[in-house]
């Protein structure tokens, strides 16, 4: 039996593809901001950084929403949305003067558009869409309302029931140039004929998107990573930590109910800010147990994992892949999440975390209360947790991934 080149196996539907990893690339990424700094912003910045060690030419193309302002704008940027002239234009003049292998984009909306996707199919460049979100689906692009998670549009032509809802900035109007730009573009086929691979966060994301109609041949599995990753701490800190957006979705007053019902007194540190800050901070000051610290750097995170007991995810949302989840398994901290979505998937229950049932917050505290009453169980998870990221959330392991999936895209371009 022949031996394959070394390289990197990659399964993409019914093709596998080896990777030489001696070639450098040069990659164009384009990336649209939001206006408050999240998870994404950091992935994109990791991955600049992990290609450009493994001596590849990058390139990134920024936009902000923190240009967007006021109803009438925020309802004008939604209808550019749809397909922006101006950006297309931008890309192809970037295409042409960096001349890339590979066209990545993170977040086209709303500044960039669909537009871009034709600008690389233009220039011949293979195109990778990230699917940090659920955009090309959802007019919000998170399958939430009304504080649960919602499909009403997951397979609609026209997202109808998105609009009626207002699920975009409470606004029909804004809300509608959203559908129409997911409607027209589903019509002409750009999901499926300008991207030439996609990359999903999780198992469970990838079967939302081909449900919702996306090629599953150019779906591929890519989880994110920790760029550095600290040392593992002890855990000794007496404490569970709460690290996010302070935010409905998030979860944040679930994990706050679940203290008004612990039978013992234990701290929970919660890092962040957000919209339900004050509620928070109304909770720190009648509950001794609640800490607000508010935002920290990086390291003052890595800290506050390496000593906490557990970490608690209590999303009632389907998260892409919260980047806490692969810090604390970095930290060898258990994590103790919703059973919903890609967490499901992202904490084994028992081994490297606990499960509870999404929003129920006395079932939040049963397992913090078991966690924390089972010190030889804890350091097992604590150990699995570690290995579960040396396995899988490494630097090194996610660059031979995305190199690979960049081959398979190239490799359709080049098929077209």
């Amino acid at each position: 039996m022949m031996t394959p080149p070394s390289g990197t196996l990659l399964n993409g539907g019914s093709h596998t593809v080896v990777l030489q990893q001696d070639q450098p690339m040069r990659v164009l990424l384009v990336h649209n901001r939001y206006r408050f700094a999240g998870g994404e912003d950091v992935v994109v910045h990791a991955e600049k950084v992990m290609l450009e060690k493994h001596r590849h030419e990058v390139a990134l193309v920024k936009a902000d929403n923190s240009e967007i302002s006021g109803v009438l704008k925020t309802i004008s940027i939604g209808f550019k949305a749809v397909h922006s002239r101006a950006a297309e234009k931008r890309i192809a003049a970037e295409l042409a003067h960096f001349r890339p292998n590979i066209l990545h984009i993170h977040n086209f909306f709303p500044l960039f558009s669909p537009s871009i996707y034709y600008a690389g199919r233009q220039a011949g460049v293979a195109v990778v869409q990230t699917l940090h979100n659920y955009r090309l689906l959802c007019p919000n692009g998170m399958f939430f309302r009304q504080g649960c998670p919602c499909e009403a549009c997951m397979e609609k032509a026209i997202p109808l029931p998105g609009v009626f809802h207002a699920c975009y900035r409470d606004s029909r109007a804004a809300t509608a140039s959203i559908s129409t730009m997911i409607a027209l573009h589903r019509a002409l086929g750009t999901w499926k004929t300008m991207v030439d691979a996609y990359i999903t966060l999780t198992e469970f994301s990838r079967e939302k998107f081909i449900r919702g109609g996306l090629p599953a041949d150019r779906l591929y599995v890519k989880p994110n990573f920790v760029q550095t990753a600290s040392s593992t701490g002890r855990g000794d800190g007496g404490f569970v930590a709460f690290i996010g957006r302070l935010s409905e979705e998030k979860g944040i007053r679930t994990l706050l109910g679940a203290w008004r019902k612990l039978s013992r007194k234990l701290p929970v540190k919660i890092a962040g800010d957000g919209p339900l800050r004050k509620e928070v901070e109304a909770m720190a000051q009648s509950m001794q147990e609640v800490e607000l610290l508010g935002h920290l750097t990086r390291d003052e995170v890595a800290e506050l994992l390496r000593r906490a007991h557990a970490v608690i995810v209590p999303s009632i949302w389907y998260e892409g892949f919260p980047m806490v989840v692969a810090e604390a398994f970095a930290a060898g901290v258990p994590v103790i999440a919703s059973n919903l979505g890609a967490l499901g998937e992202l904490v084994h229950h028992g081994r490297t975390g606990l499960h509870y049932r999404p929003g129920d917050a006395e079932d939040l505290a049963a397992q913090v209360e078991w966690l924390i009453s089972h010190e030889q169980e804890r350091q097992q998870m604590r150990r699995a947790a570690r290995s579960e990221f040396e396995l899988r959330y490494t630097a090194d392991r996610n660059y031979e991934m995305l190199l690979a999936i960049y081959e398979r895209a190239r490799q359709q371009r080049q098929s077209r």
